[in-house]
C-alpha cells in the first residue's frame, strides 16, 4: 500500500499543482477582472492575487489604460460642397469594466465606428474655412457626440484629434493664389504707407528750406556738382521759389 502511494505521490503532487495554478489568477495594476459564474456576472476582481474556480467560473481581463484607435481617412463633403479627406485618432479608456464587457461585444471596434459616423456628421455641417480655422473646436464637437454615446458602454473618450485634412488639387491651387494675392496686397499697402510717410517728411523739409532760404544754397550745391566737367553744358529751369530764396539771402547779407 505504501509502495502504491509512493508511486502515485508525484502524480498527485503534479495534479494538485495544476489545480492550484488553475485556481490562482494574477491581475496586473492596469487591469480589472470580470468573473462569470456559470455564465452569469458575479464580481469584479481588483489587481493582485485572486482565486477563480475552474470550470464553474471564467475570468475576463480588461485593460483600463488609455487606448488609441485610428480613424482611417474619410471622404466627407463640407457644407459648401467641397470634398475633403480627413483622418483622426481617438483616445479612450474603460471606466466601468462590467458595462464594457456585458453591454458591448467589441468596445474598441464600436468606438472606432461611432467616431467615424460622428466625424462625418460634424464635418458635413461646417464650411471649409471653418474646418481649417477651427480644427480644435470641431474635434471637441466630435468628442462630445462620441462621449455621450459611449458612456452607456462604460467608456470614457478623453480626446479626439484631427490629424490630416486632404484638399482637392484645384482647391490647393486656388488657395495658394489667394494667399499670394493677399501677400501682394499687404506689400502694396506697406509701400504706400512708406511713400506717404516719406512725402510728409519731404514736405516738411521743403517748407523749412523755403522759409530759411537754404533751398537756394542746396540748388547752388547741386549746380556745382553737375558742372565739374567744363565741357558739358547744363541748363536749369529755376523755380520762382529759388529766386525768392536768393533775394532772402541777399537781404540777409546786406543787413
Amino acid at each position: 500500500m505504501f509502495g502504491v502511494f509512493a508511486a502515485l505521490f508525484p502524480i498527485l503532487l503534479i495534479l494538485g499543482f495544476v489545480i492550484v495554478i488553475r485556481f490562482v489568477r494574477v491581475i496586473d495594476q492596469y487591469e480589472r477582472g470580470i468573473v462569470l459564474t456559470l455564465g452569469k456576472y458575479s464580481s469584479t476582481l481588483e489587481p493582485g492575487l485572486n482565486f477563480v474556480i475552474p470550470v464553474i467560473q471564467r475570468l475576463i481581463k480588461v485593460d483600463i489604460r488609455i487606448t488609441t484607435v485610428d480613424i482611417p481617412q474619410q471622404e466627407v463633403i463640407t457644407q459648401d460642397n467641397v470634398p475633403v479627406g480627413i483622418n483622426a485618432v481617438v483616445y479612450f479608456n474603460v471606466e466601468k469594466v462590467e458595462d464594457a464587457v456585458l453591454k458591448i461585444q467589441n468596445y474598441s471596434y464600436a468606438v472606432s465606428q461611432y467616431a467615424q459616423a460622428a466625424l462625418r456628421d460634424v464635418i458635413g455641417g461646417v464650411e471649409l474655412d471653418s474646418l481649417l480655422a477651427e480644427r480644435q473646436k470641431i474635434a471637441e464637437e466630435i468628442k462630445k457626440l462620441v462621449d455621450e454615446e459611449t458612456n452607456a458602454w462604460g467608456i470614457n473618450v478623453t480626446a479626439i484629434k484631427i490629424q490630416d485634412i486632404e484638399l482637392p488639387a484645384d482647391m490647393k491651387r486656388a488657395m495658394a493664389k489667394q494667399a499670394e494675392a493677399e501677400r501682394e496686397r499687404r506689400a502694396v499697402i506697406i509701400r504706400a504707407n512708406g511713400e506717404l510717410e516719406a512725402s510728409k517728411n519731404l514736405q516738411i523739409a521743403a517748407s523749412n528750406l523755403s522759409q530759411s532760404g537754404a533751398i537756394s544754397l542746396r540748388t547752388l550745391q547741386t549746380i556745382e556738382g553737375t558742372t565739374a566737367n567744363p565741357a558739358s553744358t547744363v541748363v536749369f529751369a529755376l523755380p520762382v521759389e529759388v529766386l525768392e530764396g536768393f533775394k532772402k539771402l541777399v537781404g540777409k547779407n546786406i543787413t
